[in-house]
């Protein structure tokens, strides 16, 4: 959440920022009027209170002299009252700009593009150069028919549609690759953490998920409880309503969950395969940081996430997103895409983001900094997607015949030499 205080104070600023997230302008002049309204309805509760405290003072003086104190008592009745319905009132003001609050995304970074959508992301660079086939090279979904490795009619009829049932060596790949993300994070100085993949709403408000994003989430009927969409969530909220001392920070914790989305904007988007759907597993990175060190935790997530990539041989590109592609939370966000030699593009496998204050307000994490409380940044990222990846080594390791080479890195997990 944006600090309310700074954008009343410098209104004009903050509209520029968030125009560049394409921020609806109808909604933040309806914030300035409630600054409006909240500001008149302070300065009559004040001057209310401070005619309760004069006449206050003049009915002790009067009833000390013995003198009738009967208009005056009447007088301070009355006072009490509208008191008591001005407090209602600014209240009841304060409680709307909080709820419009929430519905502001973060301020992106100066160093944000301008844009609109995913045309106008700005190509960092490439790692490693996507192999030259002497065969036209299948999309995964033929891939997976061929080898039998996975069952999408089951998946639907198990569930629905965007479901898919991993078998054979997928099932043993998705696993193998989950673990091998765990153990690249964790000797690059991430604490492992299994957090519960159900969280109540004050979890989901804390990272910007709610109530914006609702209609994206699974809930659980009769339960103030979601699935999960990201690890992202749990995880930063470990520290939900605590304060850290300074020598806590950076806090760097991995964890593989399965996510929960329900896809709502993506109907008619990536229907075949398993680019997007609505269980997936992911392992991810979050950090919680002192401010002065979160732009190099941000380089680093977004390093370590590479490096990962580059240990598969499986060619990327890192693309930092502009404005208008922006996710709500964050304020700065660099994807990373990996090569689909089947599609003959790049498709995003993770997206690092730093996040700032923006879920710490929301959420309450600080530090002790000296004698004083200060929000934490916090940053998170995939590191990785683990149904991407595997459909990016089929893709990328497939032969003529349609058979799949494993990985070398991955050998050791599936007992293979």
């Amino acid at each position: 959440m944006l600090d309310l205080k700074l954008i009343e104070r410098d209104f004009d600023n903050a509209k520029e920022k968030l125009a560049k997230k394409g921020v609806d302008e109808t909604l933040l002049n309806s914030l300035k009027e409630q600054f409006g309204e909240l500001k008149e309805a302070r300065r009559a509760f004040e001057e209310k209170r401070a005619q309760q405290k004069s006449l206050s003072k003049m009915f002790g003086a009067f009833k000390a002299q013995g003198k009738d104190i009967s208009e005056l008592k009447g007088q301070l009745d009355g006072l009490k009252s509208e008191i008591s319905i001005l407090e209602e009132s600014a209240q009841k003001i304060e409680n709307q700009l909080q709820e419009i609050a929430l519905t502001i995304p973060n301020f992106p970074d100066a160093v944000v593009p301008q844009g609109l959508s995913e045309d106008d992301n700005v190509e960092i660079k490439k790692v490693l150069t996507p192999k030259k086939f002497s065969f036209t090279p299948k999309e995964h979904w033929e891939l997976a028919e061929l080898n039998g490795w996975i069952d999408f009619e089951r998946g639907v009829k198990l569930a629905k549609s965007r479901f898919a049932l991993l078998k054979s060596d997928a099932a043993k790949l998705e696993r193998a690759l989950i673990n091998f993300f765990l153990d690249f994070n964790t000797k690059s100085g991430f604490q492992e953490v299994c957090p519960p993949v159900l969280n109540n709403s004050k979890m989901l408000q804390g990272t910007g998920q709610l109530p914006k994003f609702e209609d994206d989430l699974f809930k659980i009927e009769g339960e103030d409880l979601y699935l999960i969409p990201t690890a992202e969530v749990p995880l930063t909220n470990i520290y939900n309503n605590e304060i850290l001392q300074e020598s806590e920070l950076p806090q760097l914790l991995t964890a593989f969950t399965p996510c929960f989305r329900k896809e709502a904007g993506s109907a008619g988007r990536d229907t075949r395969g398993i680019i997007r759907q609505h269980q997936f597993d992911k392992v991810e990175m979050v950090a919680v940081t002192h401010p002065e060190r979160s732009d190099a935790i941000f380089d680093m997530m977004v390093e370590n996430a590479s490096n990962i990539l580059t240990a598969l041989k499986l060619p990327h590109r890192l693309v930092e997103l502009c404005g208008g592609d922006l996710g709500f939370s964050a304020a700065r966000t660099i994807d990373l895409e990996v090569w689909l030699p089947g599609q003959n593009r790049y498709r995003e496998i993770s997206s690092v983001s730093n996040m700032r204050d923006f879920q710490a307000r929301r959420a309450k994490i600080r530090f002790k900094d000296g004698k004083k409380n200060t929000l934490v940044h916090t940053l998170n990222g995939s590191a990785l997607a683990v149904g991407r990846t595997l459909l990016a080594i089929m893709e990328n390791y497939q032969n003529e015949d349609g058979t799949i080479d494993i990985p070398e890195v991955l050998k050791p997990y599936l007992n293979r030499s």
